[in-house]
């Protein structure tokens, strides 16, 4: 910010942070979960808007500095919107290779009664590690195993926490997940590098997690059938081949991943490999996605792959659960979390410029001495808006640009915020009842969010682990003396 223009005072600084949050809460009670589909993003722009007059007005900053900041605010977010949308793309060839069917195949195939609250977490983590998304996750394979659960004799509050915590993790660590990618999007990171960053603190908590479930799950009587789970096996088995060599894919991009290949190659490679192994193995489902009969195989597999790269795609199979599994949106579907991620830049590009933000980081400072205190802080803000916004993507994105260079001066590298962020907002969204996920989530299984919140012991454990780490000073990432020395050069800008 010029010397020339005023500084804001925090109060100033606040007006447009409590617009966003008044505006966000009407909005999800008007909107509900379709809030993602376009209203989250004009409150965004509204809130830019006001934040935006505010410093023309008030504090004397020109339309062309805050056009400025925009445009340098949109731009540090452009790497991760082309990941989403390679993201898509690997998605659908996924899909319509037959990757994740046979991935969630594979999944149901470890579920034990003896051992059921345990297996229905590890189950839903495979089946949203393979799809990037909790909520289909619960919306279909957590169905199944809920009923299941239910008559073997298993409180349904238990249940629900035992899908739950496995889904959320599935999602935290799955690079097709959106808010895996919209992390370290806002804490100016990349994405595998975020993934890496993660383990240290996710896989404790879910190991945690599951030796809870457990202890919870010893003292019942696990008996009856697992017909549903079967079910859903016999149709996928029907409608793809499913065998060993679909892995190859996944193996390949996760050796990539480790020879530490930048994100949108390895993405990519992923994406066309699948299409590849669409065309190779699962003839039939090219036939049925093409859907024009007397063509060329050729032909075909030139329309299928292409279809599932860019657009909507699903399998209809004689099982609604299944159907429901077996969709994507390819680019397409990527579009809505892009489009949030603009509007929040342009709001986040406007608070950064007008030195909004700096002041309340400035407060924020004041009152935190210590790594943990910190972390803790960060954590405690990504649920305070979870409370108030109802939105998980607002509790990352809104923070994330809050404590950004909070971090880059504490020499602290972008994948220490990003894992905060998707420590206590991500997961924590699910245990609020008037928040989009705890609402869906609760509607989807029939079981209140305050009956199994107390038993979603991954996501309670989360958060408390992450600030655990910082007072600790565990599996923390600083910058060398010579990229600190950039960073201050580029702070001083």
């Amino acid at each position: 910010m010029s010397n020339k223009h005023r500084k804001p005072q925090l109060v100033e600084a606040l007006i447009p942070i409590l617009f966003l949050i008044i505006l966000l809460v009407i909005n999800i009670r008007v909107f509900g979960a379709d809030g993602l589909s376009g209203s989250n993003q004009l409150v965004l722009i509204l809130s830019a808007t006001l934040a935006g007059l505010m410093s023309f007005f008030r504090l004397g900053i020109s339309w062309n500095d805050l056009q400025s900041g925009i445009v340098k605010s949109i731009g540090a977010a452009m790497p991760s919107i082309l990941i989403l949308l390679l993201i898509g793309s690997l998605a659908g060839t996924w899909l319509l290779s037959g990757i994740v069917p046979a991935m969630i195949y594979y999944g149901l195939q470890i579920l034990n009664p003896g051992i059921f609250l345990i297996a229905a977490c590890v189950v839903s983590g495979i089946v949203s590690v393979a799809t990037g998304s909790s909520w289909t996750t619960v919306a279909t394979v957590g169905v199944a195993l809920l009923g299941i659960g239910k008559a073997l004799g298993f409180d349904e509050g238990i249940i629900a926490g035992a899908i739950i915590s496995g889904a959320y993790f599935g999602d935290k660590m799955s690079p097709l997940s959106d808010t895996t990618n919209l992390a370290p999007a806002m804490a100016e990171t990349n994405l595998f590098t975020h993934i890496r960053h993660m383990t240290k603190t996710t896989v404790p908590s879910i190991t945690l997690a599951l030796i809870l479930f457990g202890i919870v799950g010893y003292n019942y009587e696990a008996q009856g059938s697992v017909g549903q789970v079967k079910e859903i096996s016999q149709v996928i088995v029907e409608h793809f081949e499913v065998n060993g060599w679909l892995f190859i894919v996944p193996v390949v991009v996760l050796g990539m991943i480790v020879k530490k290949v930048p994100a949108l190659p390895a993405l990519l490679a992923g994406a066309l490999l699948g299409a590849v192994f669409a065309v190779v193995f699962q003839p039939e489902v090219i036939r049925f996605i093409a859907g024009e009969e007397g063509r060329s195989y050729l032909y075909q597999a030139f329309k299928a792959s292409m279809m599932s790269l860019y657009g909507n795609i699903s399998i209809e199979t004689s099982n609604g659960m299944v159907n429901e599994l077996l969709s994507t949106g390819g680019m397409a579907g990527m579009l809505p979390t892009i489009w949030l991620i603009i509007c929040a830049m342009i709001f986040g590009g406007i608070m950064e410029e007008s030195g909004m933000l700096l002041v309340i980081a400035e407060a924020v400072i004041k009152k935190v001495h210590s790594l943990g205190s910190l972390i803790a802080s960060t954590a405690a803000t990504c649920v305070f808006f979870n409370l108030t916004t109802s939105d998980q993507y607002l509790a990352i994105l809104v923070p994330g640009r809050m404590y950004v260079d909070i971090y880059k001066k504490r020499g602290l590298k972008g994948e220490n915020l990003s894992r905060t962020l998707e420590d206590s907002a991500t997961v924590t969204s699910v245990l609020v009842p008037w928040n989009t996920c705890g609402a869906t989530q609760a509607s989807v299984l029939g079981v209140a969010t305050l009956t199994y919140a107390p038993y979603c012991f991954f996501n309670i454990i989360s958060p408390f682990m992450t600030v655990l780490y910082g007072y600790l000073k565990l599996g923390i990432n600083y910058y060398s003396e010579e990229e600190m020395k950039e960073i201050q050069k580029e702070l001083a800008v």
